[in-house]
């Protein structure tokens, strides 16, 4: 085994432990920093905190008595800290605190901290700058109103001043929207690291956020980045969101790391975390349970996604639990610009409608592409349907119209999107519930290749029914087997389907099948 360093601060480090678990360690281990015992690790993604700056630090990792590894690392070098106290903010749950915390925010110089002391911070949205350090620590919780005249608006387009381009801010499902800001909030910002040990609390329920209708503003995010580099989210939890929890914004070089994203599981459209049109994401040892998927990416409806081409890549997923959301794994349904390179490996998925979740329908046009996707090493326990990809998915006004829904062979026109090769290899699925896998792909575009190996499934032994995939016509099931409908290639290595009702396999349309 190993432990390796992550990243730093002046005052903490995220630190990761590889002895073969998957985000819990195999066994505790007692973590000393320097000679001192400082925690307990069970979690293979750790974060330490209250380190001294400039300081070179010596962790070593001991299972019992018994040193097993180490590492070291100096931390970075801190000028001054602003403690947002002394800007007049009280931390009492009851006085306004944004002003006084934003006021810190803006007077806080490079190589220095905005602190957060224990308390409850009453906010409507902070906005980030650049190079900057922000931290929460223990105790402290930054705690949303939620009056909509409270937070400003975010313009889903201006036109600039000659008509020949134009500036997006505001954003809801791929579309560009007027929406209120952000809890906290990121324009145009670069090298910024918010972490410690607090909490940023949306405050939203049914009775407000969670129970209005908007047609002309839409709910805020709770973290919302747009047009951001090197931005990391570290160590903190983040619970009752409007709507979407995270949600980085054509922003590149972003770390989400050992979080704990939480929301009621019937909160409508709390997803945890929503990377759209976004370059070099990496999310390590997050713990998700939230009212819909649990990682959704994303790059724009249609017309973000046309205009701009940008997709959502390069997307590396390790060490994560998803409980308790939709899908654990989403791609779609607003990806018209496409998602390509995207790994998820060494993770838990339990009690999740469906593991990954593929959502796209002609429609999302020809950069709607979707490549080079990767799921290795997970465990998955109680996921209804653990494999989904839907070519039928019926969102939209006209999603239920013959042109989205039908099986029938259609022109390939610019409308059409994409599915290329896809990786499915060393998982456990136990107590599936609907079916182990639901692959439909087009007649005109069928999906390139998809590769399996290394999978067991079995059932729960009192099964819940449902549909694999939300599209017209697909029956509810329930231990169905693996289904697979115009797929170009399917390669099918060492599979194990234990205890379905019917048949194990059903193809219809597979060109080629390679079976091991």
């Amino acid at each position: 085994m190993e432990i390796i360093h992550i990243t730093n601060t002046a005052r903490s480090a995220v630190l990761e432990i590889r002895d073969g678990g998957r985000y819990y360690t195999k066994t505790p281990y007692r973590i000393c920093v320097n000679g001192e015992e400082l925690l307990t690790a069970e979690k293979t993604i750790i974060s330490l905190n209250n380190l001294l700056p400039d300081t070179l630090q010596k962790v070593e990792v001991f299972d019992g008595e018994t040193k097993v590894c180490e590492v070291s690392f100096r931390t970075d070098y801190e000028f001054v800290t602003l403690d947002v106290r002394r800007f007049g903010a009280k931390g009492d749950g009851v006085q306004d605190d944004t002003h006084f915390i934003q006021t810190a925010i803006l007077a806080c110089p490079e190589n220095s901290r905005v602190l957060i002391p224990a308390g409850v911070y009453r906010i409507t949205s902070l906005f980030l700058k650049s190079h900057l350090r922000l931290e929460l620590a223990a105790g402290a919780e930054l705690k949303a109103f939620t009056d909509p005249e409270k937070f400003s608006v975010l313009p889903g387009m201006i036109q600039s001043y000659d008509e020949t381009d134009q500036y997006n801010l505001g954003s809801w499902e791929g579309n560009p929207l007027n929406a209120y800001a952000g809890i906290i909030c990121g324009m145009n910002v670069e090298d910024v690291v918010i972490y410690g040990q607090g909490t940023i609390n949306g405050n939203a329920s049914k009775q407000d956020w969670w129970g209005r209708k908007y047609k002309e503003v839409f709910r805020p995010r709770l973290f919302f980045i747009n047009n951001c580099k090197n931005v990391t989210l570290s160590g903190v939890k983040v619970c009752n969101s409007p709507s979407w929890t995270l949600h980085p914004y054509f922003s590149d070089d972003l770390k989400l790391i050992d979080l704990f994203i939480q929301n009621p599981a019937d909160s409508p459209n709390t997803d945890g975390c929503d990377p759209e049109s976004c370059k070099n994401v990496d999310i390590l040892g997050v713990h998700f349970s939230v009212g819909d998927d649990c990682i959704a990416v994303k790059s724009g409806k249609i017309y973000m996604g046309r205009k701009y081409k940008k997709p959502s890549e390069n997307i590396r997923i390790r060490q994560c639990l998803m409980e308790d959301g939709h899908g654990a794994v989403t791609l779609g349904s607003e990806m018209a610009g496409g998602v390509v390179n995207l790994t998820v490996e060494d993770c838990i998925f339990s009690h999740t409608d469906r593991g990954l979740r593929i959502k796209t329908r002609r429609g999302r046009g020809k950069d709607a592409i979707i490549s080079n996707i990767t799921f290795r090493n997970l465990d998955l326990d109680h996921v209804m349907t653990p494999l989904v990809v839907n070519s039928f998915y019926f969102c939209d006004p006209d999603g239920r119209t013959p042109y989205v829904q039908s099986r029938e062979l259609y022109p390939v026109d610019d409308r059409t999107p994409s599915i290329k090769k896809m990786v499915f290899e060393n998982m456990k699925c136990t107590n599936c519930h609907v079916a182990a896998a639901y692959f439909d792909g087009l007649p005109e575009q069928k999906i390139e290749e998809i590769v399996m190996r290394n999978i067991e499934f079995s059932y729960a032994e009192n099964p819940m029914s449902g549909v694999p995939a939300m599209s017209e016509g697909v029956p509810k099931s329930t231990k169905r087997g693996l289904f697979a409908r115009n797929v170009a290639k399917l390669t099918l290595e060492n599979i194990k389907i234990e205890g379905q009702d019917g048949l194990d396999y059903e193809f219809d349309g597979v060109d080629e099948l390679i079976r091991k």
